[in-house]
């Protein structure tokens, strides 16, 4: 059923903050609401039943049409829809806009489109986020490089009067900092490309149970005792059309958590999702541990920038970056507490390509 007012939905979309529009299978809007008619300038009277790329001619800040770049009715199958980002509209009014493309079924037609639009105050909050980020990375960037500058200096002053094993441990703390500042650019270019929906994936076939193995692996010659993980795969489990780098970012992170921030065994299962009516098969990733796990009044947090569940180190972006990833994959991925109250964290990715499964 489409909206055709908010009534429908039975809660009166005009007590809405943010600007609500709502189009059908067809682009037509069947939905206006005050906080829209507020942003663009435009009566509801006038919105419905005209097409949404007429009544919200869009373009991004290099004059680039909006509506021909994402075309959310014609594009991808399995686009799930747009991350908010800053668009133009008539006579150059900036809107913060993000849309979700909702399906009669799993990568079938787009049957509804949701259209938010929020206005120059949610910028100046985003703008702040911003300058957060930056004084956050400047800080963490500082203590690394201040360690290979230290070591660097030294070494080049006094370099005759170091053993061979002393030379050889100041080296080990330099690239050891070296792989700090280089992890950390590269979760500042992923939060880069998931807040602009320019997350490149490179999909290919991939076994999840086979990257689990793997992580599970390197974690234990980096260290961790093998009896601290406890890996458990379902029966007739799918392949997956994922991106393996991006794949076993989300898989080390979620991994590295549970062994920094969690205690006792560190569970992790894989299992067959399903079909259903609105979800395709797929496989679900779980990784839990017996740890304090996650207070309940942060559970909501979880996912945002610079969230940290304790003080032992990290700029607190993984689990963003772990949700962006799924997300751009067409998945979905949840934060819980165990039942012994530890935490818990699953991921569901649809299965592969009919041909890749056969």
């Amino acid at each position: 059923m489409d909206i055709a007012t908010s009534g429908e939905t039975g809660l009166d979309s005009d007590d809405l903050p943010d600007g609500l529009v709502v189009a059908d299978r067809l682009g037509l809007v069947r939905c206006f609401n005050a906080a829209a008619a507020r942003l663009t300038g435009q009566r509801p009277a006038a919105a419905l039943g005209r097409p949404i790329d007429q009544v919200l001619p869009l373009e991004d800040p290099d004059g680039r049409r909006w509506w021909r770049t994402t075309d959310p009715y014609r594009g991808l199958a399995i686009r799930t829809g747009q991350p908010e980002r800053n668009l133009l509209l008539p006579g150059g009014r900036e809107v913060l806009v993000a849309a979700r493309y909702v399906r009669s079924r799993p990568a079938g037609p787009v049957h509804r489109l949701v259209v938010t639009l929020r206005g120059t105050e949610a910028r100046q909050r985003s703008e702040r986020g911003s300058a957060e980020l930056i004084a956050t990375v400047a800080h963490e960037l500082r203590s690394p490089l201040t360690s290979v500058k230290g070591f660097t200096a030294t070494m080049l002053a006094k370099w005759d009067r170091f053993t061979d094993d002393q030379k050889r441990l100041m080296l080990q703390t330099v690239d050891a900092d070296a792989d700090r500042v280089t992890r950390l650019i590269t979760e500042l270019l992923d939060v880069s490309r998931i807040d602009a929906g320019r997350l490149e994936l490179r999909r290919q076939p991939l076994r999840l149970e086979e990257a689990v193995r793997r992580h599970v692996k390197t974690l234990v010659n980096g260290g961790c005792g093998a009896d601290r993980f406890d890996v458990r795969l379902g029966t007739d489990l799918p392949g997956v059309w994922a991106d393996p780098g991006k794949i076993d970012q989300v898989i080390g992170n979620l991994l590295e958590n549970a062994v920094r921030h969690g205690d006792g065994t560190v569970t992790i299962e894989l299992h067959r999702v399903a079909p259903t009516r609105t979800r395709q098969e797929g496989v679900a990733v779980t990784v839990s541990d017996e740890g304090p796990g996650i207070p309940e009044e942060m559970m909501h947090r979880v996912f945002t920038r610079f969230w940290r569940g304790s003080d032992r180190g990290g700029i607190g972006l993984g689990l963003y970056i772990v949700k962006g990833i799924i997300e751009a994959h067409g998945g979905t991925v949840t934060a819980g507490r165990t039942p012994r109250g530890g935490a818990r964290f699953r991921f569901i990715l649809p299965a592969g390509t009919p041909a890749f499964l056969a």
